[in-house]
């Protein structure tokens, strides 16, 4: 069986499937946790040098993604700061939050759109599927975050959960 990432587009929705080989408290965990979080969000080369994450309904998580990879030409050095505010949480199965570009102080970015994202975690025989549904506003604003980069951005993200994931059984 392959772990590979499923993407689909729907007009102003993009779905993300993938199974992870672990049990599903700790998917969500891995999802949900800040000393999980800073093992493995953001595109390989990047660091997340700053992970707030107050999980709860109405709680921020407010995140830096730095690249600290020289092979990467101009993004080297730079930062890209996010938010999240969770709106549902049912532990261990969903976890609903907008999220947001912002800057450091937490303010959102005005010029770029953000997503209503809904994180579904079903226990499968080899483990966990997660299904990521994120929805923008516009189909543009679906095509402003394609055109960044972002599919290539959350595959590399993704797989270097299956790496935390798998260094935590192993280490356990």
């Amino acid at each position: 069986m392959t772990n590979q990432m499923v993407s689909k587009v729907e007009e102003k929705v993009l779905i993300l499937e993938r199974v992870f080989n672990a049990p599903r408290e700790l998917v969500f965990q891995a999802f949900s946790q800040a000393e999980h979080l800073k093992h493995w969000w953001g595109p390989r080369g990047w660091t997340l040098p700053v992970c707030h994450v107050d999980f709860r309904i109405g709680g921020v998580w407010h995140y830096c993604m730095k690249c600290e990879d020289k092979n990467q030409g101009d993004y080297y050095g730079m930062e890209s700061w996010g938010k999240g505010v969770y709106r549902e949480i049912v532990v261990p199965e969903k976890i609903v939050y907008v999220d947001y570009f912002s800057d450091a102080e937490g303010n959102v970015a005005e010029n770029m759109p953000e997503t209503n994202i809904t994180l579904t975690f079903i226990e499968t025989d080899s483990g966990t599927k997660v299904i990521n549904r994120a929805e923008y506003a516009t189909a543009e604003g679906l095509q402003q975050v394609l055109d960044m980069g972002m599919l290539q951005g959350i595959t590399d993200t993704w797989n270097r959960l299956v790496e935390h994931l798998e260094s935590i059984q192993k280490n356990g």
